[in-house]
């Protein structure tokens, strides 16, 4: 008990950590936008793909539901700071791998609702295209190697 009123009067003056986290990582932030943008491609906000969101922020980044929306009002706050130039060049350094996960989720937010809208099939085409990589790779669970032009195992 003592411990959790601690964590609490931390977070009360030093910030949610997950916020600080997003805040010092200039690529996990320009991602976290581009994952919300595709929530909002289709000009609606649907639950269900608020709900895939929500399960990529803790299963992948780590940011528990508590902090979530401090996470997402510095988003909102400080997301303009990150261009689409700046994030365009920052999402070219990320690993294949990393890249490969990014379109994925992006693709499992915008199949969340079961009504995948022309906007959001430009936006994954347009962010594939940027990523470098091939809608099989998004898909079909195969990532191809730095160079490698064949399938990759899996």
């Amino acid at each position: 008990m003592a411990e959790g009123f601690l964590a609490k009067l931390r977070v009360l003056f030093e910030g949610d950590p997950a916020v600080r986290r997003v805040a010092d990582d200039p690529v996990l932030s320009a991602e976290l936008l581009l994952l919300f943008r595709m929530i909002l491609a289709d000009g609606e906000v649907d639950e269900k793909e608020l709900e895939t969101f929500r399960r990529i922020c803790r299963d992948s980044f780590g940011i528990s539901e508590d902090s979530l929306k401090s996470v997402i009002r510095y988003l909102h706050d400080f997301g303009y700071e990150t261009t689409g130039s700046q994030a365009l060049a920052l999402f070219r350094t990320l690993d294949r791998q990393r890249r490969v996960e990014l379109a994925r989720h992006m693709a499992e937010i915008a199949k969340s609702d079961s009504d995948l809208s022309e906007q959001e099939v430009r936006l994954l085409r347009r962010t594939l295209d940027v990523l470098d990589l091939d809608p099989s790779e998004v898909v079909g669970g195969q990532v191809h190697g730095e160079g490698e032009t064949g399938p990759a195992s899996a």
